[in-house]
């Protein structure tokens, strides 16, 4: 079986960075990913979806470290819907990409490529 989606887009917002309470690093962040079409009326249309993507220990402190709302990515990982109770006891269910594999597309600001571009490269 297998569960792997790609995704390009930009942040909406700044990563938002925790810890668990066993300590384990946690970011998670939304992705805008858009497609164009022609409509009906053959004007060109924009249709935006959102996502909720999050990442886990090394990959967590470097999407903290180096994203910012608006930064061009491409996310690989697997979805993952989960059910929960809101603060007034309603059930909700969410559906995530638990990335496993984040690339930054946007050029070094200074015009270099001296900071990674993958979770696994070296700082």
């Amino acid at each position: 079986m297998l569960n792997k989606t790609q995704l390009i887009g930009r942040l909406g917002n700044d990563p938002d960075y925790r810890c668990t309470a066993s300590g384990t690093p946690m970011a998670t962040f939304s992705l805008a990913t858009s497609e164009r079409f022609k409509g009906k009326d053959g004007e060109t249309q924009e249709f935006t979806e959102w996502h909720t993507i999050v990442a886990w220990r090394n990959l967590a402190d470097t999407c903290r470290k180096y994203l910012a709302k608006g930064s061009l990515v491409y996310v690989e990982g697997k979805i993952r819907k989960r059910k929960y109770q809101d603060k007034d006891g309603k059930d909700r269910s969410i559906t995530e990409i638990m990335a496993d594999q984040v690339k930054f597309l946007d050029r070094a600001e200074n015009g270099s490529n001296d900071r990674p571009r993958t979770e696994e490269e070296p700082f």
